[in-house]
Formats: C-alpha cells, sequence, structure tokens
C-alpha cells in the first residue's frame, strides 16, 4: 500500500492551493482518509479527513471554513483544497489511511502515510 502526495508549494497569504492523495489499491476509496500536518519543532497535528463509503468529513477548528477534503474514487485520490492560507499554515502535510472506513483525528490510529508535501505560506 503506497499513498503519494502531492501539490505543495510557496503562496502568499490568501492564496489557495489544492493537494492530492493519491493510493495505490483502491486503498482511498475503501479506507479513511486524513490530512495532517507537521510545521517545524512541532508535533505533527491533524488537518482534516474523510471516512470510506459516505464521505462523512472532519476538520480541525483551525481550517474549519477554508480548508475542503473530498475524495475521487475512480481517481484513487483524495484532496485537500486550502483557500484564505494563512502564513500559521506553514507545514509538511501529509495524507495517511486508516484500514477503518471511520475517520480520526489521533495520529497514531492511521496505518499507512504518505512521503508529505511542504506548503509555505509568505505574509
Amino acid at each position: 500500500v503506497q499513498l503519494q502526495a502531492s501539490g505543495g508549494g510557496l503562496v502568499q497569504a490568501g492564496d489557495s492551493l489544492r493537494l492530492s492523495c493519491t493510493g495505490s489499491g483502491g486503498i482511498t476509496g475503501s479506507y479513511a482518509v486524513g490530512w495532517f500536518r507537521q510545521a517545524p519543532g512541532k508535533d505533527r497535528e491533524f488537518v482534516a479527513s474523510i471516512s470510506a463509503s459516505i464521505g462523512f468529513t472532519y476538520y480541525a477548528n483551525s481550517v474549519k471554513g477554508r480548508f475542503t477534503i473530498s475524495r475521487d474514487s475512480a481517481k484513487n485520490t483524495v484532496y485537500l483544497q486550502m483557500n484564505s492560507l494563512k502564513p500559521e499554515d506553514t507545514a509538511v502535510y501529509y495524507c495517511a489511511a486508516r484500514r477503518m472506513p471511520t475517520t480520526s483525528v489521533n495520529v497514531n490510529e492511521y496505518d499507512y502515510w504518505g512521503q508529505g508535501t511542504l506548503v509555505t505560506v509568505s505574509s
């Protein structure tokens, strides 16, 4: 099982980016998928997640209303649309999949991880 995260880059505050997480073997359709981020010197933190099947979504308070997670099962891809980016959103963003249909905010409850993609937001 492999996950590939992409779409990061350098943007200005207020800009948008869309991250993609592509999985092998239909994983993004059968498993819950989450996005996490890790800023320098900080712990990895939950950003957003989407459940399998019905696609229930859940967001960290810090991104609610600005970020949207979605799934395209035909492409085995989960997206994280990030709008109104702020400098405090700067981090390496990771996607992860959980061998359960339900989501979790706990980093330890995810079984597979992508390699991370860097998002830098300048002020």
